[in-house]
């Protein structure tokens, strides 16, 4: 069910790139707040770790995250997140 390594990241715009804390990993993976079964298929596993299905479209869960760290403070404005496959 989990296939794909993927690196997840925060930027600052004066910072270098930090891995993410499980603990936002986590909670975006056991918060069902898109209704999109499509996200089920995210397993945290480590800081700036997380290991997903194939149907889980890269570029869509890396908006969906950052809109859900940003509504949940963890992302300041002049910050972005990187998602990869590693």
């Amino acid at each position: 069910m989990f296939q794909h390594k993927v690196t997840v990241e925060y930027v600052g715009s004066e910072s270098a790139a930090m891995p993410c804390p499980i603990k936002w990993l986590d909670n975006f993976a056991m918060r069902n707040f898109t209704n999109d079964a499509v996200f089920d298929d995210t397993l945290p596993v480590a800081d700036g770790a997380l290991e997903i299905g194939n149907r889980v479209p890269l570029d869509r869960l890396s908006a969906a995250m950052e809109d859900w760290f940003r509504r949940k403070g963890y992302l300041k404005k002049d910050e972005g997140l990187r998602v990869t496959l590693s």
